[in-house]
């Protein structure tokens, strides 16, 4: 079977890089150590799995993906890099000291099986960060306006944070802390809402290309009406009053810190 990023993955890293802030919030909420073992879960090309790997940790990328992995391997051969999936992991129980999901959440095919695998590779006190959009936070994305179809289908794709904490909780797992995040003007990871500061970036096919969104789902009629009118909005100014009205502080995405639950031990 051809997973989607095998067909994504051909392209992905002409926009989609490690963000330095992104990582820097990756890096200071996983507080990782030198000594430790660390997990990519959904690491795509190892984009922030390789940034780890500069700073000296010691990480290991699992992704479904071939395509992505081969890319991966091609920009950094010093990290064990696996095909894999959340829901089945070919690591020893309790051989993980952190893991980071970035991303990824909505392509795992069961929650609750990714989390019991999280759950058994993990050690005692090991900690997952995961970076996620939540269905609600994706309700206040301009982007609705002119896709709305397409972000549909993304929010009924995306977990929405109950669901995530209910799956967390029937795993031993618990939310230790929660963080909105606002994208940044200089993001440089170019994902789905990367364009909310600069409506330009949806107008170059390239960036489109890169987002699972425009490239997987089918809405290719949606697509193009809303690019031509978006086109227009920008050409008259028209999209600065449709920003103004999405704005709304819930947040863009979202860094959730997991650690296990001990309560019950």
């Amino acid at each position: 079977m051809q997973e989607k990023y095998d067909i994504i993955g051909t392209n992905y890293n002409t926009t989609r890089k490690a963000d330095p802030y992104l990582f820097d919030k990756l890096l200071k909420l996983l507080s990782p150590d030198f000594e430790g073992t660390y997990l990519d879960i959904g690491c795509g090309t190892g984009n922030y799995t390789s940034e780890f790997d500069k700073k000296g940790y010691w990480f290991i990328g699992i992704d479904p993906s071939r395509e992505m992995l081969e890319k991966a391997k091609n920009k950094n051969s010093s990290i064990t890099w696996s095909i894999g999936k959340a829901e089945r992991i070919d690591l020893l129980s309790e051989s993980i000291d952190g893991i980071i999901a970035s991303l990824t959440l909505h392509h795992w095919q069961d929650l609750n099986q990714g989390f019991s695998e999280l759950n058994r590779i993990l050690k005692p006190k090991g900690k997952i960060v995961i970076f996620t959009a939540t269905p609600n936070q994706m309700q206040g994305y301009w982007l609705n306006h002119y896709f709305p179809k397409m972000l549909l289908d993304s929010m009924t794709q995306m977990p929405a944070y109950d669901l995530i904490e209910s799956n967390l909780e029937a795993n031993n797992l618990k939310i230790e802390y929660i963080e909105k995040y606002f994208i940044q003007p200089d993001l440089q990871d170019l994902f789905l809402y990367s364009g909310k500061h600069h409506p330009k970036l949806y107008l170059d096919p390239n960036v489109r290309d890169g987002i699972s969104s425009f490239s997987s789902l089918s809405n290719a009629i949606e697509v193009q009406k809303g690019l031509t009118t978006l086109q227009e909005d920008i050409a008259s100014g028209e999209i600065n009053n449709i920003i103004k009205k999405h704005e709304n502080t819930k947040g863009d995405y979202l860094f959730m810190v997991i650690k296990k639950n001990h309560s019950s031990i």
